[in-house]
């Protein structure tokens, strides 16, 4: 790989940039002076250093986003704020968000530069689970639970069965649910003569949201998350 690309592609600068840090012996390969940005190295076996600090080569990146309310899951818009512009660190490797959540939804979302990882969970044959916290306005009642695990039937079809799980509060409730029809879990409540009055995604797969992580807040998944995440 080229000297100059790497660097832009870890976030070092622009490409013109890197060329004056190259011609001002900014940059050092395996301990030696580099001025030519065409310079061609080794990711995996070279050392590369920016003024003294080691420049480590990151080709795939892997986050867990608690999603605040009042963000589209896009990587750019001209008139609304977007997940990735909360994700300071990592603009740079071109992410993107995996799926969706609406602009008032909150909670559990992945951002990632691997078009796979993004197919892997997506996938309608993958049938990777998502569960989300639902405040309902109503109490929630045998009946729609019986109805969840046949299937609600939608404008654009019956869905595939859920599972809707009640807690001590009559009106908060656990959905989980194998799809991603557009405002699913919204439209499946008012489907029941229900209707949501606040919803957080807590769970993809078998990954849960860190409860540490505060709302707008982000970190890098472990191995053992990046697995978890599609089962």
């Amino acid at each position: 790989m080229r000297l100059d690309k790497y660097l832009a592609n870890m976030g070092v600068g622009t490409r013109s940039e890197v060329k004056q840090l190259l011609k001002k012996n900014k940059v050092q390969v395996n301990g030696k002076n580099e001025k030519q940005s065409k310079a061609h190295i080794n990711p995996d076996t070279d050392e590369i250093t920016v003024d003294g600090n080691l420049i480590e080569y990151v080709d795939k990146v892997y986050i867990m986003l608690n999603k605040p309310a009042g963000y589209i899951s896009a990587t750019e818009d001209e008139e609304q704020s977007t997940i990735v512009s909360l994700i300071k660190d990592f603009q740079h490797m071109k992410i993107f968000p995996v799926g969706r959540l609406d602009k008032d939804t909150e909670g559990l979302i992945l951002l990632t530069n691997d078009g796979q990882f993004n197919h892997d969970i997506m996938s309608p044959n993958k049938h990777v689970s998502k569960i989300y916290r639902v405040e309902a306005k109503n109490p929630i009642t045998d009946d729609d639970i019986k109805q969840f695990a046949e299937g609600v039937e939608l404008s654009d079809g019956k869905t595939k069965p859920a599972q809707l799980e009640r807690t001590e509060n009559e009106k908060v409730a656990f959905v989980s649910i194998r799809e991603g029809r557009y405002h699913q879990v919204k439209r499946m409540f008012h489907a029941i003569d229900n209707e949501v009055l606040n919803l957080k995604r807590v769970q993809i797969g078998k990954l849960k949201l860190d409860s540490n992580l505060p709302k707008g807040s982000y970190r890098e998944l472990t191995q053992e998350e990046i697995e978890l995440v599609k089962q």
